[in-house]
């Protein structure tokens, strides 16, 4: 009989889908026991706009999840993106007058650096600690227990709009579940696909998805800099419907199919079959020119990507290259159109560090909710190096929707 500790559930409410990942902890790991999926059709651009179709999807990818795991799910890990999330960098210092380093003292010095004006509709979703400086000692990840006069802390904040959060815990409390915490989507799906190796040398971590593209850089294991864009593969689906004049639902099938967004790649006699609208009869066009369509505008997506990482000021810091997941990077061609427009290595990012169901996960679509799953393991065994968000940052967020939901329902 499974316990309901050992279960964790990630819960990742995209503009495309709902996935829903149940994960075991096993004395090797986490085990992969679940799957649920749906449609989603309540969310643009990452936020919900439409309650009651979130909260369906929901249920319907939980159910299935269930039926899968053979256990109920009651709490889950969700992710939360959209053009409202904004991160920076931010800095404190305390006075520890020679004395040990303690817990106290890191709560401190956290609260000082996390001590900026922040508007009244948004909330701090995430405080990650970057490093910790004692008596101009940089470097340091783990500071209790040295000694020194004075602590410093830098720390990356990452802000969403209050009533973003509200509407998503509001959708998986009326699906039937509580909220253990919120996560940012990009910082989940870094869990799933980055090693080690690649957050000390310096990689950028780009999730393209159906509405939003979420970046995360990270250099010497620490995260830099967060940023999402309001573009995702929906744009390239518009497209190949509008340039086919082909229903849109027809338009993501065949991009799912046939697209490839590097034509070097599509040999001039592929041919293939386009429904189209009104009742006429369907078309057979050369691949190619469904790919002529794709191309330039995934070329465009990719400049814009370019430019935010060189807006961050680390794109020469990014040993690793780039790492490009989420459900648009399935695409045939797209890491050659990346590599051409960033100029550096590119790889698919897949799951990985999880048992059970690895063959049906391995997909990038899966990068959020598997990520949700290992970010939800480590809080639980007390060893997040996220951990620094304590409850009162987040109960108070918590308290407000409680209370927000009670006035009005």
């Amino acid at each position: 009989m499974r316990k309901a500790d050992d279960i964790i559930v990630g819960l990742d409410i995209g503009t495309t889908k709902v996935s829903v990942i149940v994960g075991e902890v096993t004395d090797d790991g986490i085990d992969i026991i679940g799957v649920g999926n749906h449609p989603s059709v309540g969310l643009r651009k990452g936020v919900v706009v439409n309650i009651e179709s979130t909260i369906s999807s929901i249920m319907k990818a939980i159910e299935e999840a269930e039926l899968m795991a053979g256990c109920e799910v009651t709490a889950v890990y969700t992710g939360i993106a959209g053009g409202h999330i904004k991160g920076f960098n931010s800095h404190g210092i305390v006075a520890i007058n020679g004395k040990e380093v303690k817990d106290t003292d890191v709560g401190r010095v956290i609260d000082a650096a996390k001590a900026v004006a922040i508007p009244l509709d948004r909330e701090v979703i995430h405080i990650l600690p970057q490093e910790y400086i004692i008596d101009d000692q940089e470097g340091i990840k783990e500071p209790i227990g040295m000694s020194g006069v004075r602590l410093e802390a830098k720390v990356h904040i990452v802000t969403g709009a209050v009533t973003s959060a509200q509407n998503i815990i509001k959708c998986a409390n009326r699906g039937g579940v509580n909220v253990s915490d919120i996560v940012l989507e990009q910082l989940a799906s870094a869990e799933a696909v980055l090693n080690r190796d690649e957050k000390e040398l310096g990689v950028a971590v780009v999730d393209i998805g159906g509405g939003t593209t979420d970046i995360v850089i990270y250099t010497e294991g620490s995260i830099r800099y967060t940023a999402v864009l309001a573009i995702g593969g929906n744009n390239l689906t518009n497209d190949i419907a509008v340039g086919l004049r082909t229903p849109i639902g027809e338009g993501a099938k065949i991009k799912q199919q046939f697209g490839c967004a590097f034509s070097g790649l599509v040999s001039q006699d592929e041919m293939i079959e386009v429904p189209s609208v009104g009742g006429r009869a369907p078309r057979v066009i050369s691949r190619k020119i469904l790919c002529e369509i794709i191309e330039p505008r995934t070329e465009e997506m990719m400049s814009l990507i370019y430019r935010e990482i060189v807006k961050s000021g680390f794109e020469d810091a990014l040993s690793s290259g780039v790492v490009i997941t989420g459900g648009a990077s399935i695409m045939e061609g797209m890491p050659e159109v990346a590599e051409k427009i960033f100029g550096m290595p590119v790889r698919r990012g897949i799951p990985q560090g999880v048992g059970g169901l690895v063959d049906i996960v391995s997909s990038p679509i899966y990068a959020t909710g598997v990520g949700l799953v290992l970010y939800g393991a480590k809080q639980d065994r007390g060893n997040s190096k996220f951990k620094i968000r304590e409850s009162n940052v987040y109960y108070k967020v918590k308290t407000r929707m409680k209370d927000w939901i009670e006035e009005f329902f």
